[in-house]
């Protein structure tokens, strides 16, 4: 008995120990979306079915490796469409996979190029179905603690760390991220611009309460 109880307690402090084990990578998520996030139902109404498709989604690591390979100060952006908002399983609809452009940090070697694609499909879980091209670019990502702007050839995001509340036609939070942020707020969207024609669209979509910014480990 005393053998199977000291097992037991091995067992559970093994268990403890994995699920304390620290996260391998952390850093900065910023996102923005074709349509309010937060808003009054009569926006929500007349966005849901027709805009929301598309999105600007970025991180950039702060510090950590994955499966040995350092991704220390490296940034990698997907840009999204899809055939419906990317959030309305939120509101009762049904969603459909997006297509995904990924711009991988050009300072990245090759494994490492691996590794941002890795994070990102798994840190967005089921969102995107397919990438139509992964491309290695230069990417200024930026925090001046009031903004965070990001930006390629391709696209330019721009996010105050603020959100204006407007009370006309009510308001309300209709969408979380849409990927896995450990600590996330809502910001104002002063640019949302993606020019690349790999996903059949094209979108500036600014000066909307459309982004969430925050903190992600992985």
């Amino acid at each position: 008995m005393k053998k199977i109880a000291l097992s037991v307690v091995l067992s559970s402090l093994t268990i403890a120990t994995l699920a304390a084990k620290p996260a391998s990578v952390t850093g900065t998520y910023v996102e923005a979306r074709t349509a309010e996030v937060f808003a009054g139902a009569c926006v929500m109404n007349g966005e849901a079915a027709t805009t929301g498709r598309e999105a600007l989604l970025a991180w950039k690591i702060d510090r950590g490796e994955v499966n040995g390979v350092s991704l220390d100060g490296l940034a990698v952006v997907a840009a999204l469409a899809a055939d419906t908002n990317l959030g309305i399983h939120e509101i009762g609809g049904e969603s459909t996979p997006a297509r995904a452009a990924i711009y991988v940090d050009s300072r990245a070697n090759a494994a490492q190029r691996k590794a941002l694609v890795a994070m990102v499909r798994s840190l967005s879980g089921n969102l995107i179905g397919s990438v139509v091209q992964e491309t290695a670019a230069p990417i200024e990502f930026a925090d001046n603690g009031h903004q965070i702007t990001v930006s390629t050839d391709s696209l330019k995001l721009a996010v105050e760390k603020h959100l204006n509340h407007d009370p006309s036609c009510g308001n309300k939070q209709w969408f979380n991220p849409l990927t896995k942020v450990d600590r996330a707020e809502m910001g104002n969207t002063d640019r949302n611009e993606f020019s690349a024609g790999v996903l059949c669209t094209k979108w500036s979509d600014p000066n909307k309460r459309s982004s969430f910014f925050g903190t992600f480990s992985y």
